[in-house]
């Protein structure tokens, strides 16, 4: 990001004196004729040309009536040194002045783009699409699913949403007409934003879709596509938007709004307690799983039919306080960790007995342990994120069984770069080593903990303030109050995240 004065600049505009000798030369055309046989001079153009004397008469008589004439300045010569680049914001090492913004720096962005919504939303996934994987063209294309935070528990809604025309970012010197480059890849025009609603009673806390396989295709709108709502009710509903989204793509389609405005199965094994922990897992299209995590340290299972779903009754209890964040196994069907503020990280089984934590990190942080994400492709690797800031990976396979006397394993990589709670972290989908965070402080950033430190470079960029981690690839900011972040698996290294102030979707030059 870049920082400059609020303050309106006014650029002088230069101009250049032009002399009696123009004018002259450019009536060399006139015909030599002795000024004694023509009499008085006659001019050809009609006195177009005033003479000297007419203008320096006109010049004073502007004066005597109090007029103010322009000096005549001097032709600037155009400077070959380049202009001075922009101060690049560092957070924690500089602080904006008073009359001075931040302006993103567009060089470093592939494409970027914000929107406006009605209402905040806490929480949005990413929907999949039939448009294919591993996407490279623009202008892109993307679905997303979101719940409000309205100003009246009745005028909340869940909202698919579908951001069309995301043109790739016009850079200064761009040459729109490069060979190989469609016309529309130069287009920087705001997208479109198209949506379909389904009202909901009470604020989205979180909401998350069914998984899919990867390059699986949408599935027919005859089958369903789940989506799932944490009220601040205390009640977790389930919706199918496979109809919202034909209806977004097919010009005149039309769905039974009384069936599909209401949840296909709602959960209230949580009673009167919110929540904010929720994620699912998939076996198959008729075997889904549902964790669900409440205020009150309760985590609930639902499990799918092919009839419908069918919530278990008995939780599971290992945590003393909030139940912050869920995440499955990517590699083990029936293992799944969670996070709370009560500072822990635990390993569950649903198999075991007693519906106890196997495994954990009983000092994860600090402070409460917010958010937490398990690595696709690496199964081992696990992220956290504190309350305090913080962001720790720990090797799963350092974490000792419950009953153990050894002590809690150290993080394999941890960061104090964030000065305020952590509010989402997620892995990239393909790449083991880069991951995305977002925090309280304004900042959503993206790390990749390959990157090893060079030891000539060591303190380059510490003057007593903060250093910048090597492992630290790129800082996005200009969103205030930033809840969530996630990668779109089928458009590569692209980010889309929530905040006070709407969506923000980019894609960086680092990733």
């Amino acid at each position: 990001m870049s920082k400059r004065s609020a303050a309106e600049f006014v650029e002088a505009t230069s101009k250049s004196a032009r002399t009696d000798e123009n004018a002259t030369s450019s009536g060399s055309k006139r015909e030599n004729v002795d000024m004694d046989e023509m009499g008085e001079f006659e001019d050809a153009w009609e006195d177009e040309i005033e003479s000297d004397d007419e203008v320096v008469d006109a010049e004073a008589a502007d004066r005597e009536d109090g007029m103010d004439v322009d000096e005549v300045m001097p032709a600037i010569e155009e400077s070959e040194e380049p202009a001075p680049a922009p101060d690049v914001y560092i957070p924690g090492t500089h602080v904006l002045g008073k009359d001075e913004v931040l302006e993103a720096d567009d060089s470093v962005y592939i494409m970027r783009h914000s929107t406006n919504v009605p209402w905040p939303c806490l929480s949005f996934d990413v929907l999949r699409d039939n448009l294919g994987d591993e996407r490279q063209r623009y202008p892109a294309t993307a679905y997303i699913v979101t719940g409000t935070q309205a100003d009246a528990a009745n005028n909340n809604e869940v909202v698919v949403y579908k951001m069309s025309s995301l043109h790739r970012t016009q850079k200064d010197g761009d040459d729109s007409d490069s060979d190989g480059d469609d016309d529309d890849d130069h287009l920087d025009e705001d997208p479109i934003l198209e949506y379909r609603s389904i009202s909901h009673l009470g604020g989205v806390n979180r909401i998350r879709a069914q998984p899919l396989p990867p390059s699986t295709p949408l599935p027919p709108v005859s089958q369903p596509y789940y989506v799932s709502s944490w009220a601040e009710t205390g009640k977790v509903h389930i919706f199918d938007v496979r109809p919202l989204i034909e209806s977004l793509d097919v010009p005149g389609y039309t769905y039974d709004k009384a069936r599909y405005n209401h949840p296909v199965f709602t959960i209230e094994s949580h009673g009167r307690a919110e929540g904010f922990a929720m994620d699912w897992a998939s076996s198959g299209p008729s075997s889904l799983r549902l964790l669900t995590g409440d205020v009150h340290s309760k985590i609930y299972l639902t499990t799918s039919t092919p009839t419908g779903f069918n919530a278990l009754s008995q939780p599971f209890l290992s945590h003393t306080s909030s139940v912050e964040d869920l995440q499955w196994s990517p590699s083990e069907p029936t293992v799944f960790a969670s996070c709370s503020a009560d500072c822990s990280v635990q390993i569950w089984d649903v198999r075991s007995r007693g519906r106890k934590s196997v495994a954990g990190i009983d000092s994860a942080h600090e402070s409460d342990v917010n958010v937490i994400s398990w690595n696709r492709s690496t199964s081992y690797l696990l992220l956290s994120g504190g309350d305090e800031g913080g962001i720790k990976a720990w090797d799963l396979r350092n974490v000792q069984k419950r009953g153990s006397n050894d002590s809690d394993p150290k993080p394999v990589a941890a960061f104090d770069w964030h000065k305020a709670p952590i509010t989402s972290i997620e892995w990239h989908p393909t790449e083991d080593s880069i991951f995305a965070a977002s925090g309280a402080d304004d900042q959503l950033t993206m790390w990749d903990l390959a990157v090893e430190q060079d030891d000539d470079e060591t303190g380059a960029m510490d003057d007593g303030t903060q250093s910048v981690p090597p492992q630290l690839l790129f800082v996005h900011q200009g969103q205030q109050d930033i809840k969530e972040v996630h990668w779109h698996s089928q458009i590569p290294g692209t980010v889309i995240s929530t905040s006070r102030n709407g969506f923000d979707i980019f894609k960086t030059i680092s990733v």
